[in-house]
């Protein structure tokens, strides 16, 4: 048996899979990082708009609903973006570069 994380993986199947506890890592990173960037952008929003609310003042619930949804939405963008799939990497003679179009 192989751990992941806190998952128990069966050697034929992390055998049949070499990179499973890489990409389990590179998973786990990427959402502690969406997990650290909600928390610290909902925070940093809702505390630039207590700053702001004497010039805009709307009520409570609604600088917190703000601060939520763009925190989340912060973290989601985050999160995709840092587990993009690339399948062959730069290096690899497989990858195709452009052909310059030069005479």
């Amino acid at each position: 048996m192989v751990n992941i994380g806190l998952t128990k993986v069966d050697d034929a199947v992390a055998a049949k899979h070499p990179g499973l506890q890489q990409y389990a890592a590179c998973q786990s990173h990427a959402f502690m990082k969406g997990t650290g960037s909600f928390i610290l952008g909902t925070a940093g929003l809702f505390s630039i708009q207590s700053m702001l609310q004497r010039k805009l003042p709307y009520p409570l619930q609604w600088n917190l609903l703000l601060s939520i949804v763009t925190g989340s939405r912060q973290a989601a963008i985050l999160k995709e973006h840092q587990t993009q799939w690339n399948p062959l990497p730069p290096q690899s003679p497989l990858v195709q570069k452009p052909h310059s179009m030069e005479m």
